[in-house]
């Protein structure tokens, strides 16, 4: 079926049949009907922070040909088994700031924590693709920005995309979210304090960034590092990157609409300036008594520190 539906499309596109040949092209291939153990030859993982546009990214890769993909975060595939970000009452480190405490980073850090064999197994059993010559495999979680090691040794050819964003923008999305989808821990974790939210939100980004750095400091040569802001404000030159350490990916098109969070299409568009805006005094205070400690760390991302008057300070380098 797979190699039926690859020469039904070249043969309809040869007819000039656009639609019908766009339909046959995204026919669904299934990992469970091929040996990705054999026929993959590199796994490209996004290394992000959540609220981090790491969403957006994920899937703008996988609409490449050559990529098999997942229809979750690796953490949420069946079969997967290590630690996982809990969503939900009564969590006491919910997933958008799980690495706001040390017990719960320890417990994401710990390599014997992970089976690798087996969840590689159950994610190219549920991976799929577009293309049978598809030999690419891409997936993220959150959490992997403390396992690029074990990732790295248990996957061929290992490749990584280190990303960050503006802190500030990142911790208004984890505030706003968190309020909105769990009010009752919001009560109970904070006391309904948005300050004390959001100093729980910066010490987790934080917490990311520092491991980010380290990261980027010592898998130079299997990544390639880029903010979110050059990601929005130059598309073209970020993938041209990634297709540097991924050639596979030569249809790589970040400058498109995707469906993201499985609730809403959007084309990529930097939303600093516009969460920052949403950004209240006393938040902006709370975050900067935490990023305030870590301004080298902040520094070295090409960050700052903002007013209390929130105005967009973030880089939009490459480098």
């Amino acid at each position: 079926g797979c190699f039926a539906g690859a020469v039904g499309t070249a043969a309809l596109n040869a007819l000039g049949s656009p639609v019908l040949a766009r339909l046959a092209a995204q026919a669904v291939l299934r990992g469970a009907d091929f040996d990705l153990e054999r026929i993959l030859d590199a796994h490209l993982f996004v290394i992000c922070a959540n609220n981090s546009g790491s969403t957006f990214l994920n899937a703008a890769l996988g609409t490449c040909r050559a990529v098999w993909r997942l229809p979750a975060e690796g953490q949420r595939m069946p079969g997967f088994r290590g630690p996982r970000t809990s969503f939900g009452p009564g969590v006491d480190a919910p997933g958008m700031i799980w690495a706001a405490r040390e017990e719960a980073l320890r417990h994401f850090a710990d390599a014997d924590a992970y089976d690798w064999p087996h969840t590689r197994k159950a994610w190219y059993f549920q991976a799929s693709a577009s293309h049978p010559r598809a030999s690419v495999f891409v997936t993220k979680s959150p959490p992997f920005l403390l396992q690029v090691a074990a990732l790295a040794r248990h996957f061929h050819n290992a490749r990584f995309l280190f990303m960050v964003r503006n802190p500030y923008a990142v911790c208004e999305g984890i505030c706003r979210n968190f309020r909105r989808r769990f009010p009752s821990d919001y009560q109970r974790l904070f006391g309904g304090c948005e300050a004390r939210l959001a100093e729980a939100a910066a010490a987790h980004v934080v917490a990311c960034m520092e491991a980010q750095r380290r990261n980027i400091e010592h898998w130079r040569t299997s990544g390639v590092f880029f903010t979110y802001e050059a990601m929005c404000a130059a598309p073209e030159e970020v993938a041209a990157r990634i297709q540097a350490l991924a050639p596979q990916l030569d249809d790589l098109e970040l400058r498109q609409r995707l469906p993201v969070k499985g609730t809403y299409h959007a084309m990529l568009t930097d939303m600093n300036a516009r969460q920052i805006e949403r950004l209240s005094g006393v938040e902006v205070a709370a975050l900067n008594r935490v990023f305030g400690k870590a301004h080298g760390l902040l520094g070295a991302f090409g960050y700052g520190e903002i007013d209390s008057e929130p105005t967009l300070s973030a880089a939009s380098r490459l480098d």
